[in-house]
């Protein structure tokens, strides 16, 4: 439940949002050190404006991990699994999903799919899998076991205009990892996709929890093993991926130190081989900025005697500490470790997320019924760049791309657990407000979209390694 404490820091970022828009910064570097444990050896640790943001929600809700939920006792009715387990296997440089002939296979080979550019069609065929066949759904995303009956939003597939998605194929990502380590690395965003990968590689072959680590905000580090592949999926929490404090009951500011990635999960960078980096929402809660040995300066900290700067600079900054420390780390190894970054996925609220605010819609946008503008385009623009300016950084030494989601999860407002964060919530009829989660998103839902993009891109990684050998 939200308490006053939280609702006051909703009312302090609605106020920040609004000045972040008039200002940015520059700053100096200098060097931090910082010190921390092994992650997996170690427990880790105005005025008040009228109107609150939604953006908040993301924070508020609870920080925890998922984790082995027993299966429904009974197969849902209404929910299937695809009626064809077996999944034909297409390069990520089809473009059809029927076999094209000679020479229109030789003219899709030579270009490239834009899997981020196109549309939501309807698709009568479902998810690979349900809440009866998946054992690590948390509980505030698994909305069919809590009582929400409007599944149309399961029926829906993403179109590139270039081409076609291939449907997700477990056993060929399996084969991909096999004898690797992918790392999740972020906030609660990251970890609803690793939930979602976990779903759809159950399909296959069951991952077996090997690692759980307890903090104060339940399990934020986990990994699970698929023993037959010798395959490790991990994830780590790290909502800034530089070093931070967070917030706490004694002091309402983050305090994030720009210039030194986060150790929790760096110290483990030489055994990974396949990075995902998800961030974003966690700056816009109030905080403190620090590079070197000055305070660069805050986002919204009244009674504090710094500069207000807002997020967006500091957005880029540590990105930009977090790519350059991967490429200096692991860029003189060659083809050492490969990077994606998730951009920035929008919330849906309409009305404000404490006063009944809700997520309502049961359909996709069309692409012209919506504008992508405002802070989710600064925010996937900022991610963008970076990505690519270290990629220039980079040149060969390792590969690094963005999964640019942030339109494909614009256009799908119904994809939220809303009221079915919690289960049952009209139990007792309709009751006069019910908590909503606007923010993440249901499993399986959209967000499975995003490892069948992640799927794509690695089958043309490995088409090109094997083209240039």
């Amino acid at each position: 439940m939200i308490t006053a404490k939280n609702k006051n820091h909703s009312v302090f970022l609605h106020s920040s949002l609004l000045k972040t828009q008039k200002g940015k910064s520059i700053a100096r570097r200098k060097g931090l050190n910082m010190g921390t444990n092994d992650l997996f050896n170690t427990d880790k640790s105005l005025s008040l404006m009228k109107r609150l943001l939604p953006w908040t929600l993301c924070v508020l809700l609870p920080i925890s991990f998922f984790y082995p939920l027993p299966f429904s006792p009974f197969p849902n009715p209404h929910l299937s699994l695809s009626s064809n387990n077996t999944i034909t296997y297409l390069s990520s440089l089809s473009a059809s999903a029927s076999p094209p002939s000679s020479p229109e296979r030789e003219k899709t080979n030579e270009t490239r799919c834009d899997y981020f550019n196109g549309e939501w069609v309807s698709d009568s065929r479902g998810p690979l899998y349900n809440d009866t066949t998946c054992g690590t759904i948390k509980e505030g995303r698994n909305c069919i076991t809590h009582g929400r009956t409007d599944l149309e939003y399961l029926k829906w597939r993403w179109k590139p205009i270039e081409c076609n998605l291939p449907r997700f194929e477990p056993q060929t990502f399996l084969q991909l990892i096999k004898n690797k380590h992918v790392a999740f690395v972020g906030d609660s965003m990251a970890r609803n996709q690793l939930e979602s990968l976990l779903c759809m590689l159950a399909t296959a072959s069951t991952p077996k929890l090997v690692y759980s680590n307890k903090t104060r905000k339940e399990n934020q580090f986990s990994r699970w093993n698929f023993p037959s592949f010798n395959a490790t999926v991990s994830l780590y929490w790290s909502p800034f991926l530089v070093y931070g404090i967070e917030k706490s009951s004694t002091d309402p500011n983050n305090k994030l130190y720009l210039d030194h990635v986060d150790e929790r999960w760096a110290r483990d960078m030489d055994e990974m081989d396949l990075i995902v980096l998800s961030f974003g929402h966690w700056f816009l809660i109030p905080a403190v900025y620090h590079e070197g040995d000055s305070v660069l300066g805050c986002h919204y900290c009244p009674g504090l005697n710094h500069t207000e700067i807002g997020f967006y600079d500091v957005l880029r900054k540590a990105l930009r500490t977090t790519l350059k420390s991967i490429v200096d780390r692991r860029g003189a190894r060659g083809r050492g470790i490969d990077v994606i970054v998730t951009t920035f996925t929008p919330h849906h609220f309409e009305g404000e997320w404490d006063k009944a605010g809700a997520c309502p819609k049961t359909k996709p946008y069309r692409n012209e019924e919506k504008i992508l503008e405002g802070m989710n385009a600064e925010m996937r623009k900022i991610e963008i760049e970076e990505v690519e300016e270290a990629k220039a950084k980079a040149r060969r030494r390792l590969r690094l791309e963005a999964l640019d989601v942030t339109k494909l999860a614009f256009l799908r407002p119904d994809g939220h657990p809303g009221p079915y964060m919690n289960p049952s919530p009209f139990v007792n009829g309709n009751v006069k407000h019910v908590q909503n989660d606007c923010v993440h998103w249901c499993l399986p839902g959209p967000i499975d979209t995003w490892n069948e993009i992640l799927l794509e891109m690695m089958k043309n990684w490995e088409n090109q390694l094997r083209t240039e050998n």
